[in-house]
């Protein structure tokens, strides 16, 4: 079976060739290390833990995000690394954007808090606890696309994860740091939920963090620019 992978280097003039190998594997991740071991030394990929979890070896197949480890692949699949986010080699992305997103939203706990919790405390925010940061939904983010302070969807998730926890002392700072280039900047239109590979939905975990915003006074900052005056005359509706 041949596939396909879209190759990067910085270091030479062509930098994005296409290379074409014929592979025995089917799982795309046993696929690439078959192919470094047997055919290119170069071809340069992440893997951490093979099953799924740390989500290092997220890349797009055909265009669109998938794990490495979990995608059976077929002929001529064209394999590349993730969309919006720099490439340093092949199908290695930067990730140094996930520490500097996370820290902006500062959502993390006080080490101090000694409220005691309960299962249904646990449940409420298990599903966004469960983000291992693959960087799927920012490679299919339209936003993030075009606007890198976007403070994008897997912090957004983050942010919510925090608000939601009891043992979080001031959710109000949060929400603070998520008004500007966050949840308001979202088109809603779903592409981060439909690529998460723990079927997290960042789309609905935005939309709630505008409910909550809008029940803490903060208000939608592009409605200010939006005219409500329509200043028109109406004849009224003729059903003919």
């Amino acid at each position: 079976m041949k596939i396909k992978i879209k190759r990067y280097n910085q270091e030479l003039i062509e930098k994005n060739s296409i290379d074409e190998f014929e592979v025995s594997n089917t799982n795309l991740l046993k696929a690439l290390i078959e192919i470094k071991q047997y055919n290119d030394s170069t071809l340069t990929f992440r893997c951490g833990c093979k099953s799924g979890v740390c989500g290092s070896c997220a890349v797009k197949v055909n265009g669109i995000e998938k794990l490495a480890c979990r995608t059976k692949i077929n002929q001529n699949d064209l394999i590349e690394s993730l969309s919006n986010i720099n490439i340093i080699k092949d199908l290695v992305i930067d990730v140094s954007h996930e520490t500097f997103l996370l820290d902006k939203v500062k959502s993390y706990i006080d080490i101090n808090s000694n409220k005691e919790i309960n299962q249904e405390d646990i449940e409420k925010i298990d599903l966004q606890s469960n983000c291992i940061l693959c960087n799927s939904c920012y490679s299919s983010c339209p936003i993030y696309n075009i606007n890198k302070d976007f403070i994008g969807p897997f912090a957004l998730t983050r942010a919510l994860r925090y608000v939601d926890d009891k043992k979080f002392k001031d959710k109000k700072e949060i929400l603070n740091n998520i008004q500007t280039n966050g949840i308001w900047d979202c088109t809603l239109c779903g592409a981060c939920s439909l690529v998460c590979p723990q079927s997290i939905d960042p789309k609905a975990d935005i939309l709630k963090l505008q409910n909550i915003s809008f029940q803490e006074g903060f208000s939608n900052p592009n409605l200010n620019n939006f005219d409500m005056n329509f200043d028109y005359e109406f004849d009224g509706f003729n059903p003919n």
